[in-house]
């Protein structure tokens, strides 16, 4: 399985359905909330070239935001 990491924040509706995707599905995942955390904020933009979220590292691809489709594909689900 893939590594998958997340970068959150508490209100992000988004957010929210995708750790519940992960979990509706046995996906294990690291969370970083990036509104508490300035370190993991900074490596997400340096990675992202943005501030929004969620962005979901899978392996070596990025996706931004809650795209199921792409989440999908990249778990082989």
């Amino acid at each position: 399985m893939k590594k998958v990491e997340i970068y959150t924040t508490p209100t992000c509706v988004y957010c929210k359905m995708a750790k519940e995707f992960f979990k509706e599905n046995n996906i294990e995942y690291t969370e970083y909330n990036v509104a508490q955390d300035a370190e993991k904020r900074n490596e997400l933009i340096a990675k992202s070239g943005q501030m929004g979220v969620p962005v979901i590292l899978i392996g070596a691809d990025m996706v931004i935001g809650f795209d199921e489709s792409k989440i999908r594909t990249l778990l082989n689900l």
